[in-house]
């Protein structure tokens, strides 16, 4: 859409090949190097340093780049509204959310879904990964926000947000004063752990299994089906618990729960939006569009 120079720059740019940028858009290589010239005619100004077959951006290159990119987004923004206004959108969808999710991440999207599409009715279900993956499975909804790690060839996945799982405790526990645990000190920790079939559990357990830790190696004092629970327990215990940042946020704020580093171990995932493969559920696709522009704007 709009200028097709300015694709082939951003191209060229990222790939760092006029030929690579010819593949990759199905075009001459002498279309390529014309399209890159008239740009650097019209801006006066040359946007690569040429080294035989080796390229690189200049300064001036450098910054086109980045407004390039800024006008795309910009594009996709223009897009996207246009579509909302040349189409009705009403009907119900049927969302399943891991606890996580639902708690701490969707509450605002959904809000600001329902103020642009007031004719779009919206059930949520919230329960752990594995059940919203069956639900899913079993068509009783229609998309499915989870936090797992693990990989099911039904289903097409989209990231939405990068998260960081944490070890915290209460903010006055002696240990919250250490700069690191070490990994064989975790054996040691009173820990409370998610219910099996939680994404959280999964995702922590893949993370030890690195490192060379098993379930069977901690000291589990309680698993616990609800993240709240799982805080306000910390607060009245001596007792540890892996969780998502994003759970913790407002806790860490007020310096009610700290977080401690452990040496050697970082603990990351995606939420994820998962679809059946090859759905093509217009309210579903609809709600992710915005869900991934409504992250993207934070």
């Amino acid at each position: 859409m709009f200028d097709f120079r300015l694709r082939v720059f951003d191209t060229v740019a990222k790939r760092l090949s006029f030929t690579k940028a010819a593949n990759e858009l199905n075009i001459t290589q002498p279309a390529v190097t014309k399209h890159i010239q008239e740009i650097e005619r019209q801006l006066n100004t040359a946007l690569f340093d040429r080294n035989g077959t080796k390229i690189k951006l200049t300064v001036a290159g450098e910054t086109l780049l980045k407004y390039t990119e800024q006008l795309f987004s910009i594009y996709r923004e223009l897009e996207f509204e246009i579509n909302y206004l040349n189409q009705e959108h009403k009907g119900l969808l049927r969302i399943g959310a891991s606890t996580t999710i639902a708690q701490y991440l969707l509450s605002p999207i959904l809000a600001k879904f329902h103020e642009k599409f007031k004719e779009i009715k919206i059930s949520l279900t919230i329960n752990n990964t594995e059940v919203i993956e069956q639900l899913l499975l079993n068509k009783e909804i229609d998309l499915g926000l989870i936090e797992g790690y693990s990989k099911n060839r039904q289903f097409q996945y989209h990231k939405l947000i990068k998260d960081e799982i944490v070890l915290v405790t209460k903010a006055n526990h002696p240990l919250s004063k250490r700069n690191a645990l070490k990994i064989e000190e975790l054996k040691t920790l009173p820990l409370i752990l998610r219910e099996p079939g939680s994404g959280t559990l999964e995702t922590i357990l893949f993370a030890l299994k690195k490192v060379n830790l098993s379930l069977s190696d901690l000291k589990v004092e309680m698993q616990l089906g609800n993240t709240e629970s799982i805080k306000s327990y910390l607060l009245h215990s001596s007792s540890f618990a892996f969780m998502s940042v994003h759970a913790v946020l407002q806790e860490l704020r007020n310096k009610s729960l700290s977080v401690i580093d452990v040496k050697n171990l970082q603990i990351e995932r995606y939420f994820q939006f998962i679809q059946l493969q090859g759905s093509h559920a217009a309210l579903a696709n609809l709600f992710l569009n915005f869900a991934v522009r409504y992250n993207k704007k934070l």
